[in-house]
């Protein structure tokens, strides 16, 4: 499995705020809908204030 660092933005209340996560996935479309995912659950924010910006596989 690979690591993948993925950046963006989500909407909370009336401001963005910017996140920037790092997932262990096989490739990078399962990287993008984990970060979905885990961004949705804990913040309680749906897919579509979620923007991803940026999707690069770490060397860690």
């Amino acid at each position: 499995m690979k690591n993948f660092e993925v950046k963006g933005t989500f909407r909370e209340r009336n401001a963005d705020k910017k996140f920037s996560k790092t997932v262990q996935t096989l490739n990078e479309n399962t990287a993008k809908e984990k970060t979905l995912a885990l961004i949705g659950s804990k913040h309680k924010v749906k897919r579509i204030h979620i923007k991803i910006e940026s999707v690069k596989e770490s060397k860690d």
